[in-house]
């Protein structure tokens, strides 16, 4: 094997992400750990020059400028083509990976072939732990969740689908990990066709999770490779939008995943879904008018 080719990928996936994309990409090409590495950003829409001062100073990064918006999924696909490691990863533009990572997260790939993916111990940017590491939910959960997770975080449900019980510290196998930051096996994606390019936003990981996992590879959760995710930073520019593409992309999973007997429920699953997301829209424009008076209201009080 020649010394000099790439042992790991990682492509970056930019959507109106700003600053902190030049530093997700920095520390990635910091991260010399576990050897020759190389990083595609898919730039999935940006303004005019927002991305010279990447291609001007990182002259080792690849930028492929596809002029639309293609999807987390598909973005993901194209970088990954751009790519020739035989471990790539996908991350989120707002996820700053810590020194290491990759050394870790090769030692795994190495030690376990049936891993085709590993998910890192994800730490929000005030040091708490975010969930990464989840179970593929079952009828029930989803809808308890779905109810329940907003207003009482703390049900059964959530506490199930988010694996809040199980022990962070500790490696283990487990149904999907978030697309924030996941590293793939390229032979494992291959075989899969890679990502479900229906999959716009949202939910993309979790299917590509279970579809790898149908062919009887496994998903791990590593916590000692870790990354500092500062969530929703590229879906805050159209939180309306995110949360119409949320909701549609749990219906198309359902569509995806339901067979049988339990197509029947799609008409009732697409009915509570679209509910759902004119709850959180009107919810969060009431939300955000309340937030714009705060200082109004201060400012009347003094």
């Amino acid at each position: 094997m020649d010394a000099s080719a790439p042992r790991w990928g990682a492509v970056v996936v930019n959507y109106h992400s700003g600053p902190v994309l030049a530093e997700s990409v920095d520390a990635l090409l910091r991260d010399n750990s576990g050897g020759p590495g190389e990083v595609v950003v898919v730039d999935n829409g940006s303004t005019a020059g927002e991305m010279d001062a990447l291609v001007a100073t990182r002259p080792t990064v690849t930028v492929l400028h596809p002029g639309a918006n293609l999807g987390y999924a598909r973005a993901a696909n194209l970088g990954i083509a751009a790519t020739t490691a035989p471990i790539v990863a996908v991350i989120n533009s707002d996820a700053i990976v810590e020194a290491g990572t990759a050394r870790v997260i090769l030692a795994r790939f190495h030690a376990d072939p049936r891993v085709a993916i590993v998910g890192p111990r994800i730490a929000n940017p005030d040091g708490t732990v975010y969930p990464s590491a989840r179970t593929a939910p079952g009828l029930g959960a989803a809808v308890g969740h779905a109810i329940l997770g907003g207003v009482a975080p703390n049900n059964r449900f959530t506490r199930a689908y988010r694996q809040l019980d199980a022990d962070p510290t500790v490696g283990r196998e487990v149904d999907w990990v978030s697309g924030a930051a996941m590293w793939c096996r390229r032979s494992a994606l291959d075989l899969v066709g890679g990502w479900d390019e229906r999959f716009f936003f949202f939910m993309e990981d979790i299917d590509v999770c279970r579809t790898i996992r149908a062919t009887g590879a496994t998903v791990w959760y590593e916590p000692a490779a870790r990354v500092m995710h500062e969530v929703g930073t590229s879906r805050a520019s159209a939180p309306t939008r995110s949360i119409v593409m949320h909701h549609r992309a749990a219906y198309r999973y359902t569509e995806k995943w339901s067979t049988g007997l339990r197509r029947w429920i799609l008409p009732a699953a697409g009915a509570f879904l679209a509910g759902r997301a004119g709850v959180q829209i009107v919810a969060g424009v009431v939300n955000r008018r309340w937030a714009r008076r705060r200082p109004e209201l201060r400012a009347s009080t003094r």
